[in-house]
């Protein structure tokens, strides 16, 4: 009976131990399966349900921002490593000071700190709203930790709403999560956000540095035709003070 039990016992460790190799073998075929211009045609998706909902993303706010990141349906991730890893898509307004068209969309990943504990095992998509040149220009550079180098906040949440509170009039990001259909402004102070080189050199076929994409240095892949063209209707000027 003891060598019984001590074979199963042995038999479940073995099983966790190969189910474990498993997943971490599994996690470049997952990575490979999820093209770049996948997600920014799914970042598209997320951009126009929300800008379309009485619920979602205040147009008030966008028009004042300077960039927007979409990381959507973070889940995937969930699988293999807990959900504290995303990745997705950044449109800036082009121009020096942020005040030209919407340009061409720059990769990004995200890890650690809240993002992992709110995306739970869910299918959740990600919005932060740039509100201004110093935010956007450190998430360009490299990897910015959220609440640390660039401020963050909770955004308003719903299509007329402003941002009101001295928190988020203040932030130099907004936040936004949407998990089963529910969207709400969200902390994500502690996650680290930058710039996707490998996806970015994918995307746009060359080696490519996030400023030189900023800067017009390459053409916006038919991927992300859709997502532009949105952010061109929706918000077509940025409207913040001195712009």
């Amino acid at each position: 009976m003891i060598q019984s039990k001590t074979r199963n016992l042995l038999s479940n460790s073995n099983w966790k131990f190969f189910s474990l190799i498993a997943a971490l073998c599994l996690m470049p075929l997952l990575a490979r399966a999820d093209e770049p211009s996948d997600r920014v045609t799914a970042a598209g998706q997320v951009f126009r349900d929300l800008s379309n909902a009485t619920s979602g993303l205040p147009i008030n706010v966008l028009n004042k921002a300077d960039c927007v990141i979409i990381l959507p349906s973070v889940k995937k991730a969930a699988f293999v490593v807990g959900a504290q890893y995303g990745k997705g898509v950044m449109v800036c307004r082009s121009g020096a000071r942020f005040n030209g068209p919407w340009g061409a969309p720059i990769m990004m990943q995200s890890s650690g700190g809240s993002f992992g504990l709110q995306a739970g095992g869910q299918a959740t998509d990600f919005v932060i709203l740039v509100m201004n040149d110093d935010g956007a220009r450190s998430v360009m550079k490299g990897r910015a930790k959220l609440g640390a180098e660039t401020s963050i906040a909770a955004g308003p949440v719903g299509r007329n709403a402003e941002a009101s509170t001295t928190a988020t009039m203040q932030a130099q990001m907004l936040s936004y999560s949407r998990a089963q259909g529910v969207f709400a402004g969200v902390s994500l102070s502690g996650t680290s956000l930058g710039p996707d080189d490998g996806d970015n050199a994918k995307l746009y076929g060359q080696k490519i540095s996030a400023q030189e994409i900023f800067a017009g240095n390459v053409k916006a892949p038919p991927s992300a035709a859709s997502l532009i063209s949105q952010l061109r209707r929706t918000s077509p000027k940025n409207l913040a003070r001195g712009k």
